[in-house]
């Protein structure tokens, strides 16, 4: 920390302390300064002198005042403007008592606004210019009288260009740190969207993985005894599951890896194309699914994509652990104009628990998955029984400003 900066520091810190050595400061310059006369002559030299004994308790009274220039400046300029009054008029030889005011003056011109500088400058310049000149003892074109007017006018000048500097630089760090609480804003909400996204991926990947884990393994317990070939082929859907949902979670995973770590799979994410295999896996699982669709030649957008796999994975999911042994699932995919719509019925008997009624998350991950793309999404029991899920999902990605039609 350089010198400059440790006496700023200083300062701040103790400003009563440094106004006091202000003060000091200015006491000396007034005293000598009352001390020595300017002859102005053949040429410009100076002369000592003998100042009046009220002269110097003027000075000293002004000078004890500025130690609390800060606290009351309105105060200290008006004492300040007194002291130099009086010894305008009574002063022979004149002491530079305005000295005081001046500095005084600039404390004022610092610490307000500019049309209060305006003001209080043009009064004090006006009071104490216009008292040298009319009651002091020198002529009124004196160079004494003039330097009076100049002097008070450089101290509101000065005062109001430090308060002008002061608002500025507040200024900007005010609009630095706004930016910078907006980066962090930004970059929290988009972590908090990048968990989100995570966390839907993996409640999708290990809901249905184990799902299909625990109907294969159920079944494989039951028939083990008397039929071990249908045992083991239950046994080798469980391996197959488990398998690809460790494949998944790896690739989910990967997304995570810090970028010194090795790099994270790089297989496309499933989607549509991949309908026929996940139908397979839940028909393996011993669920009876039909399914029609209707959308040859839609080419859909990456998030469109996946999110018409995970919500139909998603519903076959609550479908296998919630609709019974005995249901049926149909599936149907259709494009209507600008949107694809997905259909997934089911006529459970209702025994088991319905879908949303315990503590999963499931719907509400299709749901945000179907919002976040602008589209809609209705589920709900169906009359006469079973369940119902039907999303609808624009083709065409929207920013949000875009007029849907």
């Amino acid at each position: 920390m350089s010198t400059l900066q440790r006496v700023k520091c200083q300062a701040k810190a103790h400003p009563l302390a440094m106004d006091a050595v202000l003060a000091a400061g200015v006491l000396v310059c007034m005293v000598a300064g009352s001390f020595v006369e300017p002859r102005h002559r053949d040429s410009v030299s100076w002369a000592l002198r003998t100042p009046d004994t009220l002269s110097l308790v003027l000075i000293t009274l002004g000078a004890a005042a500025l130690v609390f220039r800060r606290r009351a400046p309105m105060t200290v300029l008006a004492l300040t403007g007194t002291f130099s009054v009086i010894e305008s008029v009574t002063g022979d030889p004149r002491a530079p008592v305005a000295m005081s005011a001046v500095i005084a003056l600039y404390t004022v011109a610092s610490t307000t606004d500019r049309p209060t500088t305006w003001r209080v400058g043009l009064l004090t310049m006006t009071v104490l210019t216009g008292s040298a000149m009319a009651a002091g003892s020198l002529p009124w074109y004196a160079q004494e009288n003039l330097a009076i007017f100049a002097w008070t006018g450089i101290g509101a000048t000065a005062g109001d260009a430090v308060r002008s500097r002061r608002a500025f630089v507040q200024a900007i760090r005010e609009r630095a740190e706004r930016a910078e609480r907006t980066r962090e804003e930004e970059a929290r909400r988009r972590v908090a969207e990048e968990r989100l996204r995570i966390a839907r991926d993996l409640h999708d990947v290990v809901a249905h993985h184990i799902a299909l884990v625990n109907v294969q393994a159920g079944v494989a317990a039951h028939v083990m005894d008397k039929r071990p070939d249908q045992a083991k082929e239950a046994l080798a859907h469980v391996r197959e599951a488990s398998r690809s949902a460790l494949n998944e979670l790896r690739a989910t995973v990967g997304l995570l890896r810090q970028s010194g770590d090795p790099e994270a799979p790089t297989e496309p994410a499933p989607g549509l194309d991949r309908l026929d295999e996940l139908i397979g896996t839940f028909r393996n699982a011993g669920l009876h699914i039909e399914v029609a669709r209707a959308d040859q030649g839609t080419t859909l957008p990456a998030a469109v994509d996946l999110a018409a796999y995970r919500i139909i994975q998603e519903a076959l999911t609550n479908v296998q652990k919630h609709a019974g042994p005995q249901a049926k699932a149909e599936v149907s995919v259709v494009r209507i104009g600008p949107h694809i719509e997905i259909t997934v019925l089911d006529d459970g008997s209702g025994e088991d628990e319905a879908p949303g009624s315990g503590g999963g998350h499931g719907l509400l991950g299709m749901r945000e998955r179907v919002t976040a793309l602008r589209g809609t999404l209705t589920t709900g029991p169906r009359y006469g029984g079973g369940f119902r899920v039907h999303a609808i999902l624009p083709v065409k990605n929207r920013t949000p400003g875009e007029d849907p039609a």
